[in-house]
C-alpha cells in the first residue's frame, strides 16, 4: 500500500532536493527511500528505475533551466538538476526532447537577434553554454579563490560572451580555411 501523499511528483521532489545535496551521480534509491521515510521497494510504486528517475529529474531541470536561463544563481542553489538539465535527451523520449528545445528555442531566439541562425546558431549555442557551465563548474567547484568579485566576473564573461556573437556570422580563422 502506498504512502499516505506520495507521489510520483513528490517522490520526484524529494530525488531532486537529494541529488541537489549530495549529486547527481550519489543520488541513490536507498538514500532516496530513506529521505522519504519508506522501503526502498515502496519507491517502485512510483517510479519505475533509477534511471526512469534520472530522466524524470533530467526533463523537470531542463524546464526550469529554460525558465531561469540567464541566471546564474538557479544552477548554484540547484547544483544536481543543473547537473541533470546538461544531459543530452533520452533517445525517443518526447518530453525530454521537447523539455530539451525549450532551452535551445531560449538560445536561438536570443541568437536571432543577432542573425545567427543554422550552423552558426549551432555553434555559439556550443560556446556559450561551455563557457557559462565552466564558469559555473569553477565557481561551485571551489576554483575562484582570487579576492575579485565572482559577480563582477561572471558579468564580463556574459559582456565578452555578446561581443563575440557581434562578429560571429564569418568563418573561424577567415575564408581560406576549411
Amino acid at each position: 500500500m502506498p504512502r499516505a501523499g506520495l507521489t510520483q511528483t513528490r517522490v520526484v521532489e524529494a530525488a531532486e532536493h537529494l541529488a541537489d545535496e549530495v549529486g547527481l551521480s550519489r543520488l541513490t534509491l536507498t538514500g532516496l527511500a530513506q529521505r522519504i521515510g519508506v522501503r526502498q521497494p515502496s519507491l517502485y510504486k512510483h517510479i519505475d528505475s533509477l534511471d526512469g528517475l534520472h530522466r524524470s529529474i533530467s526533463v523537470r531541470a531542463k524546464v526550469a533551466l529554460a525558465d531561469a536561463l540567464g541566471r546564474r544563481a538557479w544552477a548554484i542553489e540547484h547544483p544536481g538538476r543543473y547537473a541533470a538539465a546538461q544531459r543530452a535527451p533520452f533517445p525517443g523520449d518526447i518530453d525530454d526532447e521537447v523539455a530539451s528545445m525549450a532551452v535551445v528555442r531560449v538560445l536561438t531566439d536570443v541568437l536571432a537577434g543577432y542573425d545567427l541562425r543554422g550552423d552558426n546558431a549551432i555553434d555559439a549555442i556550443r560556446a556559450i553554454r561551455s563557457a557559462l557551465h565552466g564558469f559555473i563548474a569553477l565557481e561551485t567547484g571551489g576554483g575562484f579563490g582570487l579576492p575579485v568579485d565572482i559577480d563582477r566576473s561572471y558579468d564580463r564573461l556574459v559582456h565578452g560572451l555578446l561581443a563575440a556573437l557581434s562578429d560571429w556570422g564569418g568563418e573561424p580563422g577567415g575564408s581560406d580555411q576549411h
